[in-house]
């Protein structure tokens, strides 16, 4: 078994309860109460979300000090500068903000840290660069600066105040911001003592804070008769909003999900010059899903800002021009693919590293530096080898004189919370309990690798570092009919909290023999029954497994196969055991 196999506990009286107040199967309310939604008024606002179900934005924190200070400097024609992030959630807010700012008449630029000069956020050399060119009196810092204690007071000695819009982790004491706008931060005390509000949308990414700013900006923009806000429709901007809460991969519940699901029908249908050619040279379908957001679309805007800097993604956001909009769409698809060669070529020297030193029973967590590899991909590097071991996992690249890099954790490890314990260790580190940013020299490589492995140690019990594979219920072939998977998809998107549908049946036989399929016949069609329905199923990746002996119990995950313009059902595999 690859997986520990997690069965969600049976609720059959409670599923039918719940199917029968909303008219569902029975399988669907299953899977309803497996994510936590017990309530038919719950479950019926997370099934069909509306924008009208939104929180008023003037209850995130210091909402209404951001709107006050912004409404401000436009009616001073007051110079602002709105500095952001080059992620795709950076990117994204940062031309959300643009969008709403600009027209409705205040003076602002933008800044883009470059990731390989300046750093993370809101560093001292990336705010001194940032204020050089800009001349502003008031900064706008996007997707970052909840931590930016000292670069924040330097600019506010120097007349410049600042509004910070993040989702990250808020330092103890917080910065000097004159609002923080920051869903982690307590509405009523300004420090991150007394997180988590209790506002309904303390998961919001950044973009989705700027559409919350937007939203607030407007509001009180109208009460006060601003010429132009009576007609600014916000929907116009949720293909941007849909685009970045997807790739930052925060929980697709509660207003995330609204934000998303509302989101992904306008990214479908958008007109935006940018984004149509960048599904373009993706090769996108035309009804875009989670899944096309996470691997065609982001990884693309993402590319820029890895290898160089994101103000191509941003200008591609921006522009109205389709002949731009190509010509920034296919550098984007360039600079991907060269991201994937830097990609693999690291990713298989760290996987040899990591091997020729493995041993699965003291090392808890993995720790590798190389100063030769580039630190715009070693996130991903770390994303990778923590599929292939399991383990917690940090890369580092070289810096100069100093390793950069970033991590991934399993469930039961905080990172964030493990490097603040190495503290002492770190020129830098922060980040959440599952990915993070750390900073350090080359000779203490060694004492944090042992440190971690020791926090890891004491937190980690040897089955967390086997592989949970959750199952939302076991069924039976015959009920796993078209009608059904349409019924299961009203849980998309799905993502983060709201994970795919994953079942499991018991005692399969194979119908006929495997057939390899793909370009080097690297996957696995199969045909399986149970004695009384047949279907197919595809193994991917999977021509070196082991083909299951008869009988086996199947782990997948449903889905419509759509081919030549018939529909069938198939199975995708997620693993197989001895039937029990």
């Amino acid at each position: 078994m690859k997986f520990r196999w997690s069965l969600a506990p049976p609720q059959r009286a409670h599923a039918e309860r719940l199917a029968e107040a909303l008219k569902l199967p029975p399988l669907l309310a299953q899977c309803l109460l497996n994510r936590n939604l017990t309530e038919p008024s719950a479950a019926a606002a997370f099934l069909w979300p509306r924008l009208r179900q939104l929180a008023d934005p003037f209850l995130l924190p210091h909402m209404p000090l951001a709107v006050e200070r912004l409404l401000q400097a436009r009616e001073r024609k007051e110079p602002v500068v709105l500095f952001g992030d080059y992620d795709v959630d950076g990117v994204t807010a940062s031309a959300l903000l643009l969008e709403v700012l600009r027209p409705l008449g205040w003076q602002v630029q933008y800044y883009l840290p470059r990731r390989l000069e300046e750093g993370y956020g809101l560093s001292q050399e990336a705010v001194e660069n940032c204020l050089a060119q800009s001349g502003a009196t008031l900064l706008l810092a996007v997707d970052c600066g909840s931590t930016a204690v000292a670069p924040i007071a330097w600019l506010r000695q120097r007349g410049v105040e600042v509004i910070v819009l993040d989702h990250h982790q808020i330092s103890v004491p917080a910065p000097a911001a004159i609002a923080l706008v920051n869903p982690r931060l307590s509405a009523s005390c300004n420090t991150s003592e007394s997180e988590d509000s209790g506002a309904p949308f303390t998961e919001l990414c950044s973009v989705g804070l700027a559409f919350k700013l937007a939203h607030a900006l407007l509001k009180r923009a109208r009460e006060t008769s601003i010429l132009g806000t009576a007609d600014f429709d916000l929907r116009s901007l949720l293909d941007l909003v849909a685009l970045g809460t997807i790739a930052d991969v925060v929980p697709l519940t509660g207003e995330n999900r609204i934000l998303a699901s509302v989101g992904l029908e306008r990214l479908s249908t958008t007109q935006r010059p940018g984004l149509v050619a960048l599904k373009q040279v993706a090769q996108s379908p035309a009804l875009l899903g989670s899944h096309e957001v996470a691997f065609q679309l982001a990884p693309r805007l993402n590319a820029a800002g890895r290898l160089e800097t994101a103000e191509e993604a941003l200008r591609l956001l921006l522009t109205r021009d389709h002949a731009e909009a190509r010509t920034l769409a296919q550098t984007l698809d360039v600079r991907n693919r060269t991201r994937q060669k830097i990609e693999h070529g690291i990713v298989e020297d760290a996987i040899t590293t990591v091997q020729s030193r493995f041993n699965p029973g003291t090392d808890y967590v993995i720790v590798e530096g190389n100063p030769t590899w580039h630190i715009g991909v070693v996130g991903i590097v770390a994303a990778r080898v923590l599929q292939q071991f399991y383990r917690p996992t940090v890369i580092l690249g070289g810096d100069g004189a100093t390793f950069r890099g970033s991590g991934r954790s399993i469930p039961g490890f905080n990172l964030a919370g493990a490097l603040r314990e190495c503290a002492d260790l770190l020129i830098r580190q922060g980040g959440h309990a599952m990915a993070a940013g750390v900073s350090l020299l080359p000779a203490n490589l060694e004492a944090f690798r042992t440190r971690l492995n020791q926090l890891a140690l004491n937190t980690l019990q040897p089955e967390d570092l086997q592989p949970s594979l959750r199952l939302d219920a076991e069924v039976r072939l015959v009920d796993l009919h078209l009608e059904c998977l349409a019924a299961l998809a009203q849980l998309r998107p799905t993502g983060q909290n709201n994970p795919p549908v994953q079942l499991f049946a018991r005692k399969l036989n194979l119908h006929r023999p495997p057939l390899h399929i793909g370009a080097q016949k690297q996957h696995l069609k199969l045909w399986i029954n149970d004695g009384t329905t047949a279907l197919e199923a595809v193994w991917w990746n999977a021509a070196d497994q082991t083909i299951p002996p008869a009988p086996f119990d199947l782990a997948f995950a449903p889905q419509i196969n759509e081919y030549n313009g018939s529909r069938s059902v198939q199975l995708k595999i997620l693993d197989w055991r001895p039937a029990q």
